[in-house]
């Protein structure tokens, strides 16, 4: 993006100015979009955040809108991790609504209903449950802490 109310750079920092602002004056946000059917842009993801699973595109929120509309979900996280066969791999982070489930039905079940929703190599491949999730002060999830716990 570019404009009067777009940072220029940032302070004493030209390194990451270079890497941030292109030539021409366009700010490289890191975010990804889709253009709508209407013209209309829609932000789905960050480009940091994207995982690559045998060459195929994965976007965490999307895994995650699933994951979330799950009914024993309260909420979670999608990473990518390692994966010697396909590059990287769907590892997701949930807490449960009902801890006194059997954790390897639970999987079983998450799993099922993800399937019926998202193409197999979206399919989370790790799942751990987790009692909380890493926010920051105002309540965002903090993926980084998820990828420093792997």
């Amino acid at each position: 993006m570019r404009g009067p109310q777009v940072m220029q750079g940032y302070w004493n920092n030209p390194q990451e100015t270079a890497n941030a602002i292109t030539a021409d004056g366009f700010f490289r946000t890191g975010d990804i979009a889709i253009a709508t059917e209407e013209g209309f842009h829609q932000i789905v993801d960050r480009k940091k955040d994207m995982i690559i699973v045998s060459g195929f595109n994965v976007y965490p929120n999307e895994v995650e809108n699933v994951l979330a509309s799950h009914p024993n979900v309260i909420e979670c996280a999608v990473i990518g991790i390692k994966d010697e066969h396909s590059g990287e791999a769907v590892k997701a982070f949930i807490v449960l609504k009902d801890n006194g489930v059997d954790q390897e039905q639970q999987k079983s079940d998450i799993l099922l209903y993800c399937r019926k929703q998202l193409t197999a190599y979206k399919l989370p491949k790790v799942i751990e449950f987790m009692s909380q999730l890493p926010k920051s002060t105002v309540g965002k999830i903090l993926r980084r802490e998820l990828k420093d716990h792997v």
